[in-house]
């Protein structure tokens, strides 16, 4: 090769490079809950069709995803157990709620269908305490007199991983549960009297769905996407109802959000006569000085874009839009809090 197409070679190598760069530092980056997957994933493929921007998500588990954003290894964290304001004052964090959803118990046992049986929360805490351990247990019958359940052990599975997911349903039980509070008490990860263990709703999903008269917890679009059957739940009101949008939106519609408090908010065990009784919200985190301000600015953007077109695409997934409300005090709150210049 002369010397002259030797330089030309290498200039366009060079703006090659220089091209692959810029579009992989274009590239949104965030580690967390498993919970919220299934919508960040729609939502991230619309986005990139939209505007050639992608999102790196790495669906990880809330505490896995709070530790990563405290690292500074990723543009934005991901957490179903949010964290309290002094928490977010130390590490110097933004905390904001993207979208809400629910938790259901999926249970593998034959000739049952979604919403066949019927549990409560004593019942449930129970289950997973080990104090009730087969499927014709009288407390379970007492629940289902109509149901044909078998005289077969039941197999917990429960998380592995330190969870956002596992925060809530704990929060739950504690709330429902004495013998739960007093045992075990509520927390990303904690001492499971049973059960084997499973990475991520994905894990849990899969575990259930593969072992006969199994129970476990997880993410209602975990639940759908796998052909999972799932419980009906008396809830705090004393009424049975059913996972749907209509149950998970009146459990959500008692949320009291306040900016100045990280929005921190749990909605487990709500009233109302049709609300859902383990609903829960997935919460993003970003510095508010990052590293890398342009990569956070473009963050801010996909959110926006999120909050403004993806409403539909998360209500196809059953998940629960936040409300226009608490949406404008969301971007009031980057405006004041996220330096991106």
């Amino acid at each position: 090769m002369d010397l002259k197409n030797f330089f030309r070679a290498a200039v366009v190598a060079a703006t090659t490079a220089t091209l692959s760069l810029s579009a992989q530092a274009a590239d949104i980056t965030g580690a967390g809950a498993t919970f919220p997957f299934p919508v960040y994933s729609k939502w991230a493929d619309a986005y990139k069709t939209q505007t050639g921007t992608g999102l790196n998500y790495q669906s990880i588990g809330s505490g896995a995803g709070v530790k990563q954003i405290q690292a500074r290894t990723v543009t934005f964290g991901a957490t179903d157990a949010p964290l309290q304001a002094p928490q977010l004052e130390k590490d110097g964090l933004v905390q904001w709620p993207m979208v809400m959803g629910a938790i259901v118990l999926v249970v593998n046992v034959d000739g049952l269908k979604s919403n066949d049986l019927v549990l409560d929360g004593k019942t449930v805490g129970d289950i997973f305490l080990g104090t009730i351990r087969r499927w014709d247990d009288p407390a379970i019958k007492k629940l289902n007199p109509s149901v044909n359940l078998p005289a077969a052990p039941i197999s917990v599975v429960r998380r592995s991983d330190g969870s956002g997911t596992t925060f809530n349903f704990t929060d739950y039980l504690s709330k429902v549960s004495p013998d739960w509070k007093a045992k075990v008490g509520t927390g990303t990860a904690v001492e499971w009297p049973v059960g084997v263990g499973a990475r991520g709703n994905e894990g849990v999903a899969g575990n259930v769905g593969q072992t006969k008269n199994s129970i476990g917890y997880v993410e209602y679009a975990y639940a759908k996407q796998n052909n999972l059957t799932y419980a009906a739940m008396t809830n705090a009101a004393g009424k049975t109802v059913r996972a749907s949008i209509a149950s998970f939106q009146a459990a959500a519609s008692n949320a009291d959000w306040k900016a100045e408090d990280g929005f921190y908010q749990i909605l487990t065990n709500q009233p109302g006569d049709a609300s859902w009784p383990i609903t829960a919200a997935t919460f993003i985190l970003m510095h508010k000085q990052p590293a890398n301000k342009a990569a956070s600015a473009e963050a801010l953007k996909f959110f926006e874009w999120a909050f403004e077109k993806g409403d539909k695409m998360a209500e196809d997934l059953d998940y629960i839009p936040m409300p226009d409300n608490v949406v404008k005090l969301i971007k009031d709150t980057w405006a004041k809090s996220i330096v991106t210049k």
